[in-house]
């Protein structure tokens, strides 16, 4: 199962559609869940990054593998974050996407982490790029399963 659980929710239908898409794509493979969690809009950041890392530490498991995404998290290209998640699915039967909110993640689900991703030194924002990961996640099963898609 893949799991992401993503602080904010999403306004505008266009980005609505593209996940509900990507997610019906996905659910070919595997199974996968988006938990959006409440963006704290408190103007004192640690604060608000000690909230929302209790709020997402409800919906970790133990059997998961934690992917946080950062931006100074280790980049891959398409090819190798498919491997990746091929082999974490060897050992791990959950895979959990932890997407922060506006002023990141905090300490806490950062040292859970087994694996913290960038997918470029840009800054996206969190809406956009939750349709981007679950592209990228929709590819590396394409990819895995030898499939033709889009470059």
């Amino acid at each position: 199962m893949i799991k992401i659980i993503c602080v904010g929710k999403l306004k505008e239908k266009y980005l609505k559609d593209a996940v509900n898409e990507y997610l019906k794509r996905i659910s070919k493979y595997q199974k996968i869940e988006l938990i959006e969690l409440e963006d704290k809009g408190y103007s004192d950041i640690e604060k608000v990054k000690k909230e929302e890392g209790e709020e997402i530490l409800r919906h970790i498991d133990n059997k998961s593998f934690i992917i946080t995404l950062e931006i100074n998290g280790k980049e891959q290209d398409s090819i190798s974050f498919a491997k990746k998640l091929s082999d974490i699915n060897i050992t791990y039967p959950n895979i959990t996407f932890i997407i922060g909110g506006s002023y990141g993640l905090s300490d806490e689900i950062k040292k859970k982490s087994m694996l913290p991703l960038s997918f470029s030194k840009m800054t996206f924002p969190h809406q956009l790029f939750r349709v981007m990961l679950l592209e990228q996640i929709y590819r590396a099963f394409k990819i895995n399963n030898n499939e033709s898609y889009h470059k």
